[in-house]
């Protein structure tokens, strides 16, 4: 009996022992890449967050006779506007018969079909998500967030309309422009707000 008890008092030590340096490394290991970690968990944590509201957001149009959501209506009249402003008057916004798309035409001309991925929704809550990971001074990253997000929104009309313009005039290069040159604008805008808030916060974290 008396063995027995020596023995698993042993057999608790050792297993104290272990845990308590595992503890130690582990704990080490977290405040050495505290940062990293940091990043990591708000990044994933809010871009789950926004895009489980966007999706919420998106269901309501999901529905028997499905619609484009509101944000997709906006950005293909908001584009059909600035094809105007251009000089091309013969311009039509309307919706697809299976309602899952605006179409942008000219002169009865099928140009772009806009869906809810050319909204530029899905990229802001990216974009969103990476700055609130380097959340600075309260005001300023908020104001670079809206300022961010509009830019990108810009951007992404003044794409279609490029586009919609390019195959317009240049037919043969549609599918260069729609599967290289304009996914790189979009993304490549993106990354530089990316490149310009990296560079702020690394500076408050000098001071």
């Amino acid at each position: 009996m008396q063995k027995y008890s020596i023995s698993n008092v042993k057999r608790a030590l050792d297993f104290y022992k272990f845990v308590k340096n595992h503890y130690w490394n582990l704990r080490s290991l977290i405040r050495k890449y505290r940062l990293v970690l940091r990043f990591i968990f708000i990044f994933l944590g809010s871009y789950f967050l926004f895009s489980s509201l966007y999706n919420g957001f998106l269901i309501l149009y999901d529905t028997e006779n499905p619609v484009p959501d509101p944000i997709t209506q906006l950005v293909a009249r908001q584009s059909g506007t600035l094809m105007q402003e251009f000089g091309y008057d013969n311009v039509e916004v309307v919706m697809h018969y299976t309602g899952l798309s605006m179409k942008l035409m000219v002169d009865d001309y099928f140009l772009a079909g806009i869906v809810e991925g050319c909204n530029s929704a899905s990229i802001i809550i990216l974009f969103s998500s990476f700055i609130l990971a380097f959340f600075g001074k309260t005001v300023t990253t908020l104001l670079y967030l809206f300022v961010g997000s509009v830019i990108i929104y810009v951007i992404n009309i003044l794409r279609i309309v490029i586009l919609a313009v390019g195959i317009y005039e240049y037919p043969q290069y549609s599918g260069f422009m729609h599967s290289i040159f304009f996914p790189l604008a979009i993304y490549g805008t993106v990354f530089i707000l990316w490149l310009i808030w990296v560079r702020i916060y690394s500076r408050w974290n000098r001071k």
